[in-house]
């Protein structure tokens, strides 16, 4: 085993990758395990489907701050250290919510409105929203995670590589929710997936630790010697990773990067439209449907697993013969054909959706990554991708509380707003098709557009 770094002249081969996999998957995986009944724990401790969002908005809302600030580091640093980081914070914020579940289930405030709900804030719901603020704050596990890979991989491979990522990814929603089922099915109720999930996040933090090899060589840095940080996780600033003194990192110089204020809005939309789905489809199935968190469980494992198999050979023959801008609209019309058919109420249509969601989401995501590495060129992957994450965080927190209060108001109809979003981006998406080509004939992509022009 090397910890060695290596560079985009000595681009990593697949098998060597696969430490990168396994964290993203087990990342997932802990999530999956707890996805699948938070819904069913959050009202169960005196909240409803207005807490639910808020918790989900939590992690978000702290990844805002922090994934900006890991990525810029992780360019400064090096990836690796910042993913180890990141899979100590999540380590610990699992170990928070393993305490939550022994608290006594305190009243601190009850609230009984027409316009929020009823709900009661307990003890054990408070310490949960902490433990997922630390979870997000330390958060930039796959922004990071997206440099990394950018780093190691041509550009030629690299919708391939997204997509195996993306497989990864949604092998964790696969077997996590099936995790849950039958660990939750136990006389300690949520103890031991919680327990699961903590363990899970300790094996990613020794993975990082033990088998990831760094992901770009040093240089000779040009960037201000920076007096606030003087180690990061113990070890001390090593002049690596050539890096502009102009600004280009400020949130600013991101968006003088030609083509990637665009990409960041597609990336803020999408997520917008997930996000409001991943508050109210719970909220449905719990109330609406009064599906167990086993049927739930099996619904979302169904729509990974479909997905996981569009990301590799249906995706790998597809970007094969089609840019990435071509998936791009594709993959998004079909998702937004998706949240329609939620909206009648059918279980048919429900399931059928599954079908939609897993061809649309799985051709068109991988893609947007894809384009969006393309577009912040090698310069400044970890800062970009940070900005994406905070794109990202945003639209999650305004998704997440909307899709509680919109399920709370229009019930189903929430999902024709989450497919509205989806088709703005199909309609936008068409800009992509002179962008990527237009980039696609300029050598220096990662200039600002100021020096591009």
């Amino acid at each position: 085993m090397t910890t060695e770094p290596v560079g985009p002249e000595d681009l990593m081969p697949e098998r060597a990758l696969l430490p990168l996999y396994t964290i993203t998957f087990i990342g997932t995986l802990g999530y999956g395990i707890i996805l699948t009944f938070l819904v069913f724990l959050v009202t169960g401790y005196g909240g409803n489907a207005l807490i639910y969002g808020l918790l989900g908005a939590t992690y978000p809302a702290f990844q805002l701050v922090g994934a900006p600030v890991l990525g810029r580091w992780s360019d400064l640093y090096g990836r690796r250290r910042i993913l180890l980081l990141s899979q100590i914070g999540t380590m610990l914020a699992w170990l928070i919510f393993l305490v939550a579940l022994f608290l006594p289930v305190f009243p601190i405030v009850s609230v009984d409105s027409a316009l929020l709900g009823v709900f009661t804030l307990t003890l054990p719901l408070v310490v949960i929203f902490l433990g997922r603020a630390l979870d997000g704050i330390t958060g930039g596990n796959v922004s990071v995670a997206n440099a990394y890979l950018a780093d190691v991989t041509s550009e030629e491979l690299r919708n391939k590589r997204y997509g195996r990522m993306s497989i990864a990814s949604n092998m964790g929603y696969i077997l996590g929710p099936a995790l849950a089922g039958v660990l939750g099915g136990t006389v300690f109720g949520a103890v031991i997936p919680v327990l699961a999930a903590f363990l899970i996040s300790v094996a990613g933090t020794l993975i990082v630790l033990v088998l990831l090899p760094e992901s770009r060589p040093c240089t000779i840095e040009e960037y201000r010697e920076l007096t606030s940080v003087r180690k990061v996780l113990g070890q001390e600033h090593v002049e690596c990773y050539q890096v502009q003194k102009d600004g280009e990192l400020s949130f600013r110089g991101i968006f003088r990067i030609q083509f990637v204020p665009f990409m960041l809005m597609l990336y803020f939309l999408i997520f917008l439209a997930f996000n409001i789905y991943y508050t109210a489809f719970p909220a449905y199935a719990a109330v609406g449907l009064s599906w167990t968190p086993t049927e739930l469980g099996i619904y979302l494992s169904a729509i990974s697993a479909m997905m996981a198999f569009v990301q590799g050979p249906v995706l790998s023959a597809l970007s094969d013969r089609y840019a990435e801008y071509a998936l791009i609209i594709a993959g998004s019309v079909v998702l937004g054909v998706q949240f329609l058919l939620l909206v009648p109420g059918s279980l048919l249509l429900i399931y059928a959706a599954t079908l939609f969601f897993a061809f649309g989401n799985g051709v068109m995501w991988p893609s947007v990554l894809s384009l969006l590495s393309k577009f912040a060129g090698t310069t400044y992957q970890g800062s970009v991708q940070g900005a994406a994450m905070s794109a990202a965080s945003l639209a999650s927190i305004a998704g997440l509380i909307a899709g509680g209060f919109l399920y709370t108001q229009f019930g189903t109809g929430s999902f024709l707003i989450a497919g509205a979003i989806v088709f703005l981006v199909f309609v936008l998406s068409f800009r992509l098709v002179g962008a990527q080509k237009e980039r696609e004939h300029v050598p220096a992509a990662a200039a600002p557009a100021s020096q591009a022009e």
